[in-house]
């Protein structure tokens, strides 16, 4: 079921990013209006009955049921005016992002391709039912945003299985969802914000057909509720706040990519009086831990069976990039040997409510969601014990320090250099780009792979290029300076062969790490080794606190 999943998570919703990519937003339903006379008949509300007024209140705009939401009509006419070229770079968009995702299930489930055959948003255009801004600040402009799309959408997929050819298609696609849109920081550049952040309010409501070999599966008694569920589900877990995608408007050369500024030091102490998932046993709890606006893969516990009120006392650290926007997210599950963990409940921490240098002693209620209208949220769901630190690194420490007050301050100075005698730091590895690599196939689809102390990271693959672009950054926390270790940066590609997929090496490089340390910041093209013409541009830097 992962790869379904991955599939509808993909087609459900992932279109909906590049539109905000194009204008700022993301949008859902759009009603297409029927033809009729120019002439309107308007009537109070009061001249339609109690049941009338049910039937037409969900289909009513929210700016027409709440104040506090305005009408955009001007939006929406630039969305339908701009919507052909939204839907052609969108499409482009979907297919880079989609490509990805199907290549790591390429040979498993007996799979040996996955390929878009159509792929169209169709011709009928989103729409924003009410804009209402929320408090901002010098930095950041906070949107929520009342979105529908009903549209004409033509997904089909092909998924060739080692014994049979699968023709999927996703068609009559609909969708409904409040959105918050988050525009910072702003930059003296158009379009004057280099990110957007957007996060789902609520838990979205998307309907679909899904055709299978031209067969509508939905039709099949039980299955159309399962399969919106699961889609429902995941865009819910992915994009759900407190979570955030974060959408990069403008390069790094205008300084729109983050950089990190500090460790957020977490101490997972206990949890108590957790729900018990299980019928013959008591529940197996572990907690992930995750910073919002991070695609890095979340941080876990280990797991302690047969306890509802565990003690974990495990430390964990976590790259903060923005201390003002970013929040702690803390999830607990049921671990089960066979099927999906149960999930137990959920907190955020807001780092904006730290204290650099200071450890806080934090007991937060678990909830089922961030969502104030969550029925579920009135049951007990435990409690659960942290403590926290906020660390920035040297060159930002001066920032934090007279941003919090605390400048000169004994403790917080004393907390600082306990911290920073500990050696602990972050390694950033920013694979930029290629040239002239090239393998016994031509083209190739390189892509390269990062190895150090044994932890080896990859970027995506970038196919049939000599001139592979990647600019994908890569961060290892380490407890000490890394002065007596190397690491590898190695352009791979895969050929197939007589039906047999091949990697092959388009060449390396070795850099001692001394330099970085002593430097703090290299930025350099190297000679690969073993290519006879192939440059990397690499950007790697070493910040302590």
């Amino acid at each position: 079921m992962g790869f379904l999943e991955s599939l509808l998570g993909v087609i459900g919703f992932g279109f909906g990013i590049p539109i905000g990519i194009v204008v700022g937003f993301l949008v859902f339903i759009y009603f297409d209006p029927t033809d009729g006379s120019k002439e309107v008949a308007i009537s109070s509300v009061n001249e339609f009955d109690l049941s009338s007024i049910v039937d037409i209140m969900p289909n009513l705009p929210l700016w027409v049921m709440n104040p506090d939401y305005e009408r955009v009509d001007w939006l929406n006419r630039v969305i339908l005016e701009a919507w052909p070229y939204i839907d052609k770079a969108a499409c482009g968009i979907i297919k880079t992002t989609a490509e990805a995702i199907f290549a790591e299930y390429i040979g498993q489930f007996q799979i040996k391709s996955i390929n878009f055959e159509h792929l169209t948003l169709g011709s009928l255009p989103p729409k924003i039912h009410g804009l209402k801004p929320q408090d901002s600040n010098e930095n950041e402009l906070v949107l929520d945003l009342a979105l529908r799309w009903a549209g004409d959408a033509d997904i089909a997929l092909e998924v060739k299985l080692s014994f049979l050819r699968l023709a999927i298609q996703v068609v009559d696609i609909q969708m409904s969802s409040a959105t918050r849109i988050v525009l910072r920081p702003f930059v003296p550049s158009f379009p004057c914000f280099s990110s957007i952040a957007v996060s789902l309010m609520e838990k979205p409501k998307i309907d679909f057909g899904l055709l299978i070999m031209g067969c509508d599966i939905m039709s099949v008694p039980g299955v159309y509720q399962i399969v919106q569920d699961i889609v429902a589900r995941q865009v819910a877990k992915l994009y759900l706040w407190p979570q955030t995608l974060e959408i990069d408007i403008l390069d790094s050369s205008i300084g729109a990519t983050k950089k990190p500024v500090g460790i957020l030091h977490v101490k997972v102490v206990r949890a108590h009086n957790l729900l018990n998932m299980d019928y013959l046993s008591t529940s197996d709890p572990y907690v992930k831990l995750s910073l919002t606006g991070e695609r890095l893969p979340s941080k876990k516990t280990t797991v302690k069976k047969n306890n509802l009120n565990p003690e974990w006392n495990e430390t964990f650290k976590l790259t903060v990039k923005d201390p003002v926007s970013q929040v702690l997210q803390l999830k607990l599950y049921d671990w089960e040997k066979v099927g999906a963990h149960d999930y137990l409940g959920m907190q955020v921490v807001p780092l904006n409510k730290l204290v650099p240098y200071e450890k806080q002693d934090i007991t937060l209620d678990l909830q089922n969601s961030m969502d104030p209208n969550d029925p579920h949220n009135k049951k007990p769901h435990g409690q659960i014990t942290l403590e926290t630190t906020f660390v920035p690194f040297l060159e930002d420490s001066k920032k934090f320090s007279s941003s919090s007050g605390s400048s000169g301050s004994g403790s917080s100075r004393t907390g600082h250099e306990s911290m920073s005698l500990s050696g602990t730091g972050l390694l950033l590895v920013r694979v930029v780009e290629a040239k002239d690599v090239e393998g016994k196939s031509s083209p190739s689809s390189p892509y390269a792979t990062v190895l150090f102390r044994g932890d080896k990271r990859r970027t995506k693959t970038v196919k049939k290029t000599r001139n592979p672009y990647w600019n994908e950054e890569f961060q290892f926390m380490l407890d000490e300076a890394p002065v007596k270790d190397f690491i590898k940066i190695e352009v791979m590609s895969k050929r197939r062969r007589m039906g047999v997929m091949f990697k092959e090496s388009l060449g390396y490089v070795e850099i001692h790490l001394a330099d970085v340390v002593d430097n703090e910041h290299i930025n350099e093209k190297y000679h690969l080794i073993d290519s006879r013409d192939g440059i990397m541009h690499l950007d790697i830097r070493w910040k302590v606190v």
